[in-house]
């Protein structure tokens, strides 16, 4: 169910729970009726925003307190509960900085249970609460209000003006329907939605343009009610044939324009063969709710032709997670892990043993090789620093399946763990965009963008294909790597085959036709200063030449760990099986995208690029001829068919 701002939220919500229905108001307003055992809600974000807004017509907050699982890890158990449930600590951990809190052990809850089929029960309410709960208003602005304040914004009256003046009409602030808060809201909002002076015009003129200039130049655009530009998706060409090539994991991050220069703007991005950055489309959003986000995602789908990514990296954003729900239900969805651990200090910095608090949860999320590792070490963790009732450490655990590497590791991510990498969107528009580039100013500069991320690519191919990094052992899988890999994944191959010096093989047993080692590496810890031994099982499979270490790196990354190498080493495998080199990392694959002419690249001196588009205006035209009926499509699906068997012959 899709949920809109505001009333049309409260609305979306009850639409279609006829019995639990809105009840009237004497004026004339709806108010949310209270929960009773037997709801049903369709999903954990329905039940949370019923609950959430019927907190907000009462007068408290609302927070997801706990969740239970059963043996097969499947969710059983939902409690949402007031905002000021959980008990106040009798002295403060940190004595130097003491934080307020305004927890009350409130014990106001709602219970929910969760069928095999994913709906939400509720089982048991609680009503009473043990503290006074905050004065409410209708929180809704009518229309006339709405543009009073739109209009008071444009003529730079300051916001606490504007409602003071309307607390002074006749009726005072008793008959006001609305906060300050929401007034604030409003402006912001309004403020999205509006343009500078040529901006939708010259959003709209490009997007005509690169689309007669390439007709597979797909762009869309919402509006709202008063016809405003809304939200606004575009992906070039080439952008559009990148993704058949690298579209199997991708990464959606929202933060850095919008947070450097105000600017919303949404790209979806991946890497290519040397691990560069490669956008595959982009948004201009007005709101970040959920609503807006499955506008966008839709929006993308439809442009990738209907395939979803198969992996994808998103901000730990509650609106962003509904909406990846929804719209790509079979993709592995991941939180970014760099977002997580920079909340550390924020999260756990009052606490008197923090230092100590943070190397352990780093090294539990980056050094446990199994879950089991994980589970046990963080459980020790929350015991021995009794953290038990830290809500954002719950809340992390809960969603592990989400974040944490060694329950993500089953999953290729192209070697991509957040939504920021090093050369990350920063470096993608530093130089284009600034604090004061317009929204005309960002689509003209965009092209220049996309041009510098096709240079870097020719240029890594020309490298790649013109140069070498020297061998640095004898063993002949390096040198098929070598042949097969760009430089940059080819590097990260090498730094295996370094660590291979701290590997020790030693032999465990046989079942069949596995056989089973223990790979011992002796691993540095921290500065340098101590070491430690972990251990690995690697499992290999002679008749097959299979290999498969718990530690999953090439199922991550692609590319085979020390661990296997040192097996495959020992059992003297001299040429790696052709399911150990990917594809997606070959450096003398000529993707089509390559023959793409796009309009801020100018590939028109390349023979083949030349060749490429008449053959492609050539085919266009026997399509339009052979849909005239379905004879001469059959008729030219046999020609077609002919012609391919004598090119792969000659």
């Amino acid at each position: 169910m899709e949920i809109n701002a505001g009333s049309d939220k409260r609305k979306a919500i009850f639409e279609n729970m006829n019995e639990q229905g809105l009840e009237g108001t004497s004026n004339g307003y709806e108010k949310f009726q209270a929960p009773k055992t037997g709801m049903v809600f369709n999903s954990d974000n329905e039940a949370f925003d019923y609950y959430k807004n019927y907190g907000e017509c009462e007068g408290f907050g609302v927070i997801r307190k706990s969740r239970k699982f059963d043996e097969n890890k499947r969710l059983k158990y939902v409690t949402f509960s007031c905002a000021k449930s959980g008990r106040v600590k009798g002295a403060s951990s940190n004595s130097i900085k003491p934080k307020a809190s305004s927890k009350t052990d409130c014990k106001a809850k709602i219970n929910m249970i969760v069928d095999d089929d994913g709906r939400y029960t509720v089982g048991y309410v609680k009503f009473d609460h043990n503290h006074a709960l905050r004065p409410t208003c209708n929180q809704e602005l009518c229309h006339h209000a709405k543009r009073r304040l739109e209009l008071n914004d444009l003529a730079d009256i300051s916001l606490s003006k504007a409602f003071n003046s309307s607390v002074a009409e006749p009726g005072s602030c008793e008959n006001l329907t609305f906060s300050e808060k929401e007034s604030r809201n409003c402006n912001e909002k309004a403020s999205k939605l509006r343009l500078g002076v040529g901006d939708a015009e010259a959003i709209h003129e490009y997007f005509v343009r690169m689309q007669n200039k390439n007709s597979n130049f797909f762009y869309k655009m919402e509006f709202d009610d008063e016809n405003r530009i809304k939200n606004v998706f575009w992906a070039d060409a080439r952008s559009r044939a990148m993704y058949e090539s690298f579209g199997d994991v991708v990464t959606f991050d929202t933060k850095y324009l919008t947070n450097r220069y105000d600017m919303p703007f949404a790209p979806f991005v991946g890497v290519n063969h040397h691990r560069q950055l490669l956008l595959f489309g982009c948004g201009l959003l007005s709101n970040e709710d959920t609503e807006t986000y499955v506008w966008l995602f839709r929006s993308w789908l439809e442009c990738m032709r209907g395939r979803s990514p198969n992996a994808f990296i998103t901000d730990q954003c509650m609106a962003i997670q509904g909406a990846v729900t929804k719209v790509f239900p079979e993709a592995r969805h991941r939180l970014c892990l760099w977002n997580i651990m920079k909340k550390i200090h924020v999260k756990l910095g009052g606490f008197a043993e923090y230092k100590e608090i943070s190397n352990n949860m780093i090294s539990i999320v980056y050094d446990s090789i199994t879950s089991t590792d994980f589970e046990e070490n963080w459980v020790k963790m929350i015991e021995t620093y009794n953290l038990h009732h830290n809500e954002w450490l719950n809340s992390l655990y809960v969603d592990r399946y989400h974040w944490v590497p060694t329950f993500v590791k089953d999953t290729f991510w192209a070697g991509m763990s957040t939504t920021r990498r090093g050369e990350s969107m920063d470096s993608f528009f530093d130089g284009y965009v600034n604090s004061k580039t317009s929204l005309k100013q960002f689509v003209e500069q965009y092209d220049k963008a996309l041009r510098s991320m096709v240079e870097k690519e020719n240029l890594a191919d020309f490298t790649s294909f013109n140069s070498n990094i020297p061998m640095i052992t004898n063993f002949h899988i390096e040198k098929q790597f070598q042949e097969a890999y760009s430089i940059e994944i080819f590097k990260l191959f090498q730094d295996e085959l370094r660590g291979l010096c701290y590997c020790n093989v030693s032999f465990v047993k046989v079942d069949g036709q596995i056989v089973t080692f223990q790979v011992r590496e002796n691993v540095t810890v921290g500065d340098g200063s101590s070491r430690r031994m972990d251990i690995y099982n690697v499992l290999y499979n002679k008749v097959e030449c299979e290999v498969k270490c718990i530690c999953r790196l090439f199922e991550f990354k692609g590319i085979l760990c020390r661990h296997a190498i040192a097996v495959l080493s020992d059992q003297c495998v001299n040429d790696i099986p052709s399911r150990y080199i990917l594809d997606r990392w070959r450096k003398d694959i000529k993707r089509k995208y390559t023959y793409l002419r796009c309009s801020y690249f100018d590939l028109s001196t390349s023979a083949q690029i030349e060749w490429y588009n008449r053959l492609h205006e050539k085919f266009k035209e026997l399509i339009e001829v052979a849909m005239e009926s379905t004879e001469k499509c059959e008729m030219l699906s046999k020609i077609l068919d002919a012609g391919k068997e004598k090119l792969v012959l000659n």
